[in-house]
C-alpha cells in the first residue's frame, strides 16, 4: 500500500492494476523521484507489483516458490511504512542513504541531480567572489590616504558629544612636543623636573610604565612599538590609550592611576586639585598630592589642551629610530632631547637601586643577543654571594642599553631629513656643572623661556646638601659629587666588563676609559673631553 500511496499523491489520477506499460513507467519515475528527494532506497521488487497484471502476479509467486524449494534464500519485498503506521513504531525513521548512486533504477536521474547541484555549486562560488571583490573595493577606498590634512583639521565635526575622536578637531593649533630620550638612572628624574615645574609644560612622567608592567616579562624591544604607539596617542592628548593597560575588571582609570602622579605639576595643581599652583615653581609633596582626588581622564584630556608644549620623558624607548614614524608625521612637531650619562655611573647606580630595577632589568636582560662573546665581571678569586645574581643583570642590561644608545648616535652622527633640526644631545655632566647655562639652551631648544624661578630651582637642585643614597627620591643634593661615585665603588673587573659594552657611545659622546684601578679612583683626574655631536 505504501508505494502506492505515494504514487496517489504524485498524479491526480488513481492508478488501476490494468495500467499500460507506459503509464506504470511514468508511475515508477514519480516514486523514485520522491523517494529520491527523501533520500531512501527503493528495490525494483517495489515497483513492479504496481506494473502487473493480476494473470503475472501468481506466475511471480510461484517463481518465489521455485526458487525456496532450490535452496535459495526467498527476500519478501521490502514494505515501506509510514511513521505513524503501528509496524513503524512511534518517532521511528525510514533509514536512509545520502548516496544517491543507491537508485540503480534510472541512473540518468542520478547524473541529472548531480548535475544540477554542480550549477547551484558554481553559481555559489560565482556569488562569494563578487561579494569579495565587493569588500576589497570598499576596504581600498576606506583606506585611501586622503591628501587633505589642513582642511581635515579645520572641519568642525557635528554629532552626539559622547563620541570621541583621535584626532580632534581642536588639535588645529599646532604644539611644541618634546620627547626626552634617556635611559635608568642618567639623573632623568631631576631632568625631567626642569619642566614638570614650567608653568606653560603638560608634563607627563613615564606613561610606558604601565606598558611594561601590563605586558611583563616581554622583553625590552619587543615592546618599542607598543611604546611609541603610546606616545602617539598622549601627544594629541588622547589618555584614553591608558585605559587599555589597565588591569581587568579594575575601575576606572584616574588621573591618580598615572604612574608617577604624586609627583606631578599638573595633577597636584588647580584645577584638577587645590593643592599647589602650577605657576609657583617648587617641588611638590606626594602625601600631599595623594589626597587630592581621583579625576577623569577626559578632564585631564581637556587640561592637556589647554598647553602649548607637552614633555615626555621615559626611559623605556631604547633607540631614537623608533621614534622616525612620529617625527616624520607633519602634524606632529616633535623634537628629542637626548639626556647621556657615564655609562659606569649608570651601571653603578642601577646597582644600588637593583632591588627597585628587578623586572625591568630582566625585561631588557632578555634582549641580548646571545652569540656575543661576554667577559665575566668577577676577579677570579672573588666569593660568591647573593647579590651577584642582581649585579650580574645590572650590569649585564648596559650591554642592551649601549647598543641601542650608539644606534642613535650613529642616526645623529649623520642625521636623516627627518631627524635635522629636531635632536640635541645633553651630558648630565655638563648639567650639573652649569646647570642654569645648560637650562637657557634646554629651553631655548625647545621653544620656552628660562625665567629667573626656573634657573634658580636648576641652581638649587644641583648644590644641595641631601644624601643621594635615595635613588627613585629626587631631592636637592651635590650633584657633581654623584656623578663621579662610581670611581670608588666599581671594581675595576666592572669597570671593564662596562667599558666593553659602551666603548662606541663613550667615545662619540666623551668619556674617557680608564686602564687602572688607580687611574679610575684618582678623582682629581677628570674622564670628561669633549662629545662629537
Amino acid at each position: 500500500m505504501a508505494p502506492l500511496l505515494v504514487l496517489m499523491l504524485l498524479s491526480d489520477e488513481e492508478p488501476s492494476a490494468h495500467a499500460p506499460a507506459s503509464t506504470c513507467s511514468l508511475y515508477s519515475f514519480r516514486i523514485i523521484s520522491l523517494l529520491e528527494r527523501r533520500q531512501t532506497t527503493l528495490k525494483a521488487n517495489d515497483v513492479a507489483p504496481l506494473c502487473t497484471s493480476p494473470e503475472e502476479q501468481p506466475m511471480r509467486h510461484s517463481r518465489s516458490l521455485k526458487e525456496q524449494m532450490r535452496g535459495k534464500p526467498y527476500h519478501p519485498p521490502h514494505k515501506l511504512s509510514a511513521p505513524w503506521e503501528k509496524d513503524a513504531g512511534f518517532g521511528r525513521k525510514l533509514k536512509t542513504y545520502r548516496n544517491h548512486t543507491k537508485i540503480i533504477a534510472q541512473p540518468g536521474i542520478v547524473m541529472k541531480v548531480l548535475r544540477k547541484k554542480r550549477i547551484v555549486l558554481l553559481i555559489a562560488y560565482f556569488l562569494l567572489l563578487v561579494l569579495t571583490m565587493l569588500n576589497l573595493a570598499n576596504y581600498k577606498w576606506t583606506k585611501e590616504p586622503q591628501q587633505c590634512n589642513h582642511q581635515m583639521r579645520s572641519t568642525t565635526y557635528q554629532g552626539r558629544s559622547d563620541i570621541r575622536f583621535l584626532y580632534r578637531p581642536s588639535l588645529a593649533k599646532k604644539r611644541q612636543l618634546i620627547y626626552v630620550l634617556t635611559t635608568w638612572r642618567s639623573g632623568s628624574s631631576f631632568f625631567g623636573e626642569l619642566f614638570n615645574q614650567n608653568p606653560e609644560v603638560f608634563f607627563l612622567y613615564e606613561p610606558m610604565w604601565h606598558i611594561w608592567q601590563k605586558l611583563y616579562p616581554g622583553d625590552a624591544v619587543s615592546l618599542q612599538g607598543a611604546a611609541r604607539d603610546m606616545l602617539s596617542s598622549l601627544y594629541r592628548c588622547d589618555l584614553s590609550v591608558f585605559q587599555l593597560y589597565n588591569s581587568p575588571g579594575g575601575k576606572n582609570f584616574t588621573s591618580l592611576g598615572l604612574f608617577g602622579a604624586t609627583i606631578n605639576k599638573v595633577v597636584c595643581s588647580y584645577p584638577l586639585c587645590s593643592a599647589y599652583r602650577k605657576e609657583v615653581v617648587g617641588m611638590v609633596d606626594d602625601k600631599v598630592c595623594k589626597k587630592c582626588p581621583p579625576q577623569s581622564l577626559r578632564l585631564l584630556e581637556d587640561e592637556c589642551l589647554k598647553y602649548n608644549t607637552i614633555v615626555i620623558k621615559g626611559v623605556r624607548i631604547l633607540d631614537i629610530n623608533v621614534l622616525a614614524p612620529l617625527m616624520e608625521d607633519p602634524s606632529l612637531d616633535l623634537k628629542v632631547i637626548h639626556l647621556v650619562r657615564d655609562p659606569r655611573a649608570v651601571a653603578n647606580s642601577r646597582i644600588k637601586s637593583r632591588h627597585g630595577l628587578i623586572r625591568e632589568n630582566l625585561q631588557v636582560v632578555r634582549s641580548r643577543d646571545p652569540k656575543l662573546r661576554r667577559i665575566p665581571f668577577v676577579d677570579p678569586g672573588h666569593k660568591a654571594n647573593k647579590k651577584d645574581g642582581s649585579d650580574y643583570h645590572s650590569i649585564g642590561a648596559m650591554e642592551v642599553i649601549c647598543d641601542r644608545i650608539s644606534r642613535t648616535l650613529r642616526s645623529a652622527l649623520n642625521p636623516p631629513s627627518w631627524l635635522k633640526g629636531k635632536y640635541m644631545v645633553v651630558r648630565y655632566e655638563d648639567l650639573v656643572e652649569s646647570p642654569v647655562k645648560i637650562l637657557r639652551n634646554i629651553y631655548n631648544f625647545a621653544n620656552l623661556t628660562a625665567n629667573h624661578d626656573m634657573e634658580v630651582f636648576a641652581l638649587n637642585m644641583t648644590n644641595g646638601s641631601s644624601s643621594s643614597s635615595k635613588p627613585f627620591i629626587v631631592s636637592s643634593r651635590n650633584a657633581t659629587l654623584a656623578a663621579s661615585a662610581w670611581r670608588t665603588v666599581l671594581s675595576i673587573q666592572q669597570i671593564k666588563q662596562v667599558e666593553d659594552y659602551c666603548h662606541h657611545a663613550m667615545s662619540v659622546l666623551g668619556y674617557e676609559r680608564v686602564r687602572t684601578a688607580g687611574e679610575a679612583k684618582d678623582v682629581t683626574k677628570s674622564l670628561l673631553t669633549h662629545s662629537k655631536l
